[in-house]
Order: C-alpha cells, then sequence, then structure tokens
C-alpha cells in the first residue's frame, strides 16, 4: 500500500506542469459534478418546492383575507336588516297584542284627561299584505283634550289609524264644554300563513 501511495506521488511528481494543471482541472470537475449532482440539485428542488409551498400559501392567505371581507360585509349587513326587522315589528307585529294596544290607548286617554267610556274590539279583516285590528271606542272630554290624544296617538311606535270619528252630544259645564266622541281605532299586524285561508273565505 505504502508502496503504491509513492510510485502515484513519483508519478505526480514527474509529471510535466500541464499535466498537473490538467489533472487538477479534472479533479475539481469531478468534485464540482459529485457537489452539483448531490447536494446543489437537492438544494435547488427543496428551494423549488418552498417557492411553490409558500405561492400557494399567499393565495390561500389572499382567498382567506377575502373571505374574512365578505363575512365582515355580510355580518354588517345582517345586523343593519335584524335592526330594521326590529323595528319594522314595533310599527307592524306579528301578532295582534289587542291588550297591549288597548293598554296603549287607554294609558293616553288619562294622559290627555279623557274619559274612556268604551271598548269594544271587532273581528279582524284580512288584507292583501297585512291584517287589519279594529276597536270601537266612545271617549269624553274636551275638543282640546281630544286634539291631544289623536296627536299622542299619532305618535305612538305601533301604526295606528283613527277612523269614522263621530262628535256627538256636546254637554256645557260651566264654561266648558264635554264631547262625546265615537271613533274607529285601527291598528295592524303583519298576515300570516293561516291569514291566506280567511282571505279566500271572504
Amino acid at each position: 500500500m505504502a508502496t503504491s501511495t509513492s510510485q502515484l506521488r513519483a508519478s505526480f511528481i514527474a509529471l510535466p506542469t500541464t499535466g498537473k494543471i490538467l489533472l487538477l482541472v479534472l479533479i475539481l470537475t469531478l468534485l464540482s459534478a459529485v457537489y452539483y449532482s448531490s447536494i446543489h440539485m437537492s438544494l435547488s428542488s427543496e428551494i423549488d418546492l418552498a417557492i411553490s409551498n409558500n405561492q400557494r400559501l399567499q393565495d390561500v392567505l389572499r382567498e382567506a383575507r377575502v373571505r374574512q371581507e365578505q363575512y365582515l360585509k355580510l355580518r354588517a349587513e345582517l345586523s343593519e336588516r335584524e335592526l330594521v326587522d326590529k323595528q319594522n315589528l314595533r310599527i307592524l307585529p306579528d301578532a295582534a297584542e289587542i291588550p297591549a294596544f288597548l293598554g296603549d290607548i287607554n294609558r293616553l286617554a288619562e294622559l290627555s284627561g279623557l274619559s274612556m267610556l268604551r271598548v269594544q274590539p271587532k273581528p279582524e279583516e284580512v288584507e292583501e299584505f297585512f291584517v287589519k285590528v279594529p276597536v270601537s271606542l266612545s271617549i269624553t272630554g274636551r275638543f282640546h283634550q281630544i286634539a291631544k290624544f289623536f296627536y299622542n296617538v299619532s305618535r305612538l311606535e305601533r301604526a295606528a289609524n283613527m277612523d269614522t270619528i263621530k262628535l256627538q252630544d256636546p254637554k256645557t259645564q260651566g264654561e266648558e264644554v264635554t264631547i262625546l266622541v265615537d271613533v274607529l281605532a285601527t291598528t295592524f299586524r303583519r298576515r300570516g300563513p293561516d291569514d291566506k285561508e280567511q282571505k279566500a273565505k271572504q
């Protein structure tokens, strides 16, 4: 083994300078080829894979941001619609809620200084998009009290009409004149599935 190494060393020393350079270039080329094929190529493929994964993740992130913006926009629209729907339910509820309506009417009559003589609910009237809920009222009081009562009714959150107003039987008590008023107070509710059948029978 030592002899073969000595022979190789002697052969290398005996080579001319050009041969030594060529041998060195050959060894460097061989080492470069080994480095390129075993290390550089694997690193290059890993880098390409990492770049591809990064691009894919960037696309996923962009898509997620777009979906997040759409979600936030839809959530804001839903909140607005829920708020509008709550306001609409106050104006036009799903149920007749006669006790609550009559409670409001009675409270406003008392605030206006009127006396409620008669409260008579009437049958509901089904229309195309809503249902009328009429109540016949008889109230008595002075003219300005009656005007105040009608004004306060017009300011209720719930939709209400005062129809067929009849002023009658004026009575004088000193300088004050009281009037008996018959009026049809009508509120409304949303039309439901059962109301369609009732409308068809009418």
